[in-house]
C-alpha cells in the first residue's frame, strides 16, 4: 500500500489532516483524510455543509462530534454519519491524541479548503472574518 507524501498533509494548529483521496482526484465526487487532532483541540467553528454529507470513523483515541447539540465520543471502530444541512463540530476534550477517518460527499469540501484556512492562520492570530468568508465559498456556513 502507498503511503502519502508530504504535500498530502495540511497542518492547521492542534489539527493534522492527511489527505488519501483530494478533490483533484478521480471525479472529485469524494475526499477521504486520515484527521488527527490533538488533546484540547476544537475545530472547526459549529457549521453546517449546504451540500455535502460527512462521514465519521474513529480510528484512535476519543474524537467528540457534536451533531445538533448531541455530543457523540468516536473511539475506534466507531462512526458517525452528518448528512448535509446538519449543524456539527468536532473536538478533542480527551489527553490523547484522536484520530479519525472522514469522508465527504461530494468532495467539493478539499484539500484546498483546508490550506486556504491555513493561509489566513498563518499572519498571526486566525482573523475569524477572513475564515467565515471561505467557509461560505465552499458552502459552509457557521453558526
Amino acid at each position: 500500500m502507498q503511503q502519502p507524501d508530504s504535500s498530502a498533509v495540511v497542518r492547521l494548529g492542534g489539527i493534522e489532516l492527511t489527505f488519501l483521496v483530494d478533490e483533484t482526484q478521480g471525479s472529485g465526487d469524494l475526499v477521504i483524510f486520515e484527521f488527527l487532532v490533538q488533546p484540547g483541540a476544537r475545530v472547526p467553528e459549529p457549521h453546517y455543509h449546504r451540500a455535502v454529507d460527512e462521514f465519521v470513523y474513529g480510528l484512535e483515541g476519543t474524537l467528540t462530534s457534536t451533531v445538533n447539540g448531541e455530543a457523540h465520543e468516536l473511539k475506534a471502530g466507531e462512526s458517525l454519519m452528518i448528512p448535509r444541512g446538519v449543524k456539527h463540530h468536532h473536538a478533542n476534550l480527551h489527553d490523547a491524541p484522536a484520530k479519525a477517518l472522514v469522508t465527504l460527499n461530494p468532495g467539493s469540501i478539499g484539500k484546498r479548503y483546508f490550506e486556504e484556512v491555513r493561509e489566513a492562520m498563518s499572519d498571526g492570530p486566525p482573523d475569524r472574518t477572513r475564515i467565515i468568508e471561505i467557509m461560505a465559498r465552499y458552502e459552509l456556513v457557521v453558526l
